[in-house]
């Protein structure tokens, strides 16, 4: 078995510009901090296998592509957040279980199974209607949303952070 060996100082480092990042962009990473530096070792053995920040709670195809839903943070933190205070592996939390007034609970999975995620269209309602031509492309951000018109995507989400790849063309 190749074991990937990764530092304290790493897992130190990693946290404290997720911490910052997270607290600058409204987010929190949760309190439990030995829990959460073990969910930051994670991430760092997923980039040494993968190349990305695969979620260390959910299995990886090492196909960057089929597993861009699951890049930390990932497609589903912002809802999970939004109905059970927590993303589904704990690493970002609501002010509630920061402050300790609530506890963790398990989540469902809202990944599809691998089967259907291939069959998944995007539905098509009428957004379109009343826009002319748009002098450029519209590019949404599918982690938190974000919508920019230019013509390729930011390099960096600068509300969330998400890499370039986490944005999908939203209307043309």
């Amino acid at each position: 078995m190749n074991e990937i060996n990764i530092s304290q100082r790493q897992i130190d480092k990693l946290y404290e510009k997720l911490d910052k990042e997270a607290e600058t962009s409204g987010y929190h990473l949760n309190p439990d901090k030995e829990f959460t530096r073990e969910l930051i070792e994670g991430l760092l053995v997923n980039e040494k296998r993968y190349g990305y920040w695969s979620c260390p709670c959910r299995l990886a195809t090492a196909v960057k592509e089929k597993d861009l839903d699951i890049i930390c943070p990932c497609d589903y933190r912002d809802q999970d957040l939004s109905e059970y205070d927590t993303c589904y592996c704990g690493l970002y939390v609501s002010v509630v279980i920061l402050n300790g007034e609530k506890k963790i609970t398990k989540i469902p999975e809202r990944r599809p199974p691998k089967a259907e995620r291939g069959k998944i269209e995007k539905k098509s309602g009428n957004v379109t209607a009343g826009i002319s031509k748009l002098s450029k492309p519209v590019w949404r951000c599918k982690v938190c949303g974000y919508l920019c018109a230019r013509d390729a995507p930011p390099e960096v989400c600068p509300i969330c952070k998400a890499k370039k790849e986490r944005f999908e063309r939203f209307l043309e």
